[in-house]
Formats: structure tokens, sequence, C-alpha cells
């Protein structure tokens, strides 16, 4: 089976290049194209073997099972380019949030599914978040499913809470590598430790939580008990967290929603649905 790629960006790449590492799929089944070809025929030099075609057209023609990894501005160029390629028998799987299943649907006569990917697929870890047409069948959904099992955790959401855990599963780790950062330089600024130390631990730290949460050792609240002893040092942390951090998570969903609805609206304007 031949598998396309339009758009090789950042998360366009990581797909191609865990697919790879993973063999999930060889350089000779993928098919990718990119507006700036240099940074297709990159990966190809990269990956030989890889086939870069100029025009998103002939990534649909010579595939099965298409991504579109392109910004959500892009995508109606990019649909009505390829709109009269996409015969019944294809497979479009979108990874962008905003375009919901149905606006796919009425652009398109394929079949489609989107499939939310994470920076963290990169090392086969984390989830994926899928959600698939009507048009799909069940052999659809299971190869898609079983690809991206190769890289992830493939979870199936409904469309109401696409945003939310998109904002969990791919903006999350931007968002607390952020805060893991600031805790760094707080800690760098307050004591004599260096920053090559400070990061060091701090690394380790997460790499290591990660570990007891997979192992099922403990849960985020039986964690925090387990280290927090009543009138200890960490007690006293937690509660400067409890005054400081406050709301400033829900400020967070309501920002990415408030951006995401806004792009919907763009979107919505964009697309010329099929008469």
């Amino acid at each position: 089976m031949k598998i396309g790629f339009i758009g090789t960006g950042s998360m366009g790449t990581i797909l191609i290049e865990s697919f790879l590492e993973s063999s999930a799929l060889t350089a000779e089944q993928i098919v990718i194209t990119n507006r700036t070809q240099e940074k297709a025929d990159a990966l190809a030099r990269r990956y030989p073997g890889l086939s870069v075609v100029d025009r998103p057209e002939e990534v649909v023609q010579q595939t099965d099972c298409f991504f579109v990894c392109v910004k959500p501005m892009q995508f109606h160029r990019v649909l009505m380019d390829i709109r009269p390629h996409c015969s019944a028998n294809k497979l479009l799987v979108s990874i962008t949030s905003p375009i919901s299943i149905a606006q796919l649907e009425n652009s398109v006569d394929c079949k489609v599914a989107r499939a939310i990917p994470s920076i963290l697929n990169r090392a086969c870890a984390g989830s994926t978040l899928v959600s698939f047409s009507e048009r799909c069948l069940e052999e659809d959904r299971s190869f898609l499913c079983g690809l991206l099992g190769t890289i992830s955790e493939p979870l199936l959401i409904e469309e109401k809470i696409t945003r939310v855990s998109s904002d969990i599963v791919s903006c999350g780790p931007a968002f607390f590598s952020y805060l893991t950062q600031r805790f760094i330089e707080a800690a760098v600024r307050q004591t004599a430790i260096s920053e090559e130390d400070a990061t060091a631990l701090a690394t380790e730290m997460l790499i290591g939580i990660g570990k007891l949460l997979d192992q099922e050792l403990y849960t985020l609240p039986s964690l925090q008990k387990r280290v927090c002893v009543p009138g200890g040092i960490t007690g006293e942390g937690i509660r400067v967290l409890e005054e400081d951090v406050g709301h400033m998570f829900d400020r967070l969903f309501q920002k990415t929603h408030q951006k995401y609805y806004h792009e919907q609206e763009k979107i919505s304007s964009q697309l010329t649905l099929k008469g």
C-alpha cells in the first residue's frame, strides 16, 4: 500500500520519521509533497526511496491513503486542488483539528478521517486522537488505527471534545515543557545550582514521573500524597502552587478554545460545500 503526505512541516515530518524508524512503513511506500520543495527533498535525501512529487494532486493519484498535514488556513486551497482526484476508494486523513469530519465529507467524495498527532509520537509514545467519517468501513478503521498504533496509542474521540483533547495530547508537551523551563530558571536565580545541573535533574525527574505513571505504581494524586509529607518542605511548595496557579489553566483552555473557534469561523467561510 502507498501512503501519501501533503505537507512536510513539523508534524508531517514527525509522522514520516516515526513511521519509517518504527518500520511501520518503508521509504518506497511513501509519496510526499510540500509547498517548499526543498523540505521534501531534504527528507528524501535522509530516507532514500521516498518519492517526492510536485503537486498535492499527484500524491492523491499515487496513493491509497494520504495525510493532509498543512496549516488550517492552507487547507481550503489544498482541498480544491485534490478534490477531483479523491475517488471513493481513497482515504483522506486530516491532522488539523479546526476542520470537522462533516466539513471534510462535504468537500470531497472519498473516505475521510482525522488523526491529531503529538510530538511524543516521535518517540513512539503518547496518543493520537482519531475520528472517522461514516463512509469509513471497518477495514479502514482497522488499517488506520493499526498504522497509528505503531507509533502511539490511538484514541477514538467525539467531535465535541476535539479541542480540549488536542490541548492535552498535542499542545500539552509544549505547555509542560514551558513550565519546566520556568521551574529550572527559578532554581538557577534563587540558588547556586547551574542551569546545566538543574536541567539534568528536572529532565530525569520528568522521565521518572512518566515511568511511575506508565507502570501504574502511582496515580497523579497518590504520587503527590506520597511525596508531600505533612509538615514537610514539599507541602510548603505545594501551598505556593495552590496560591499562584489559581485559575491559570482555566484561562489557558479559554484562550485555546477562543483561537479554535476563530479558526473554525475562518475555515467555514473558505470551504465551498459541494452542491
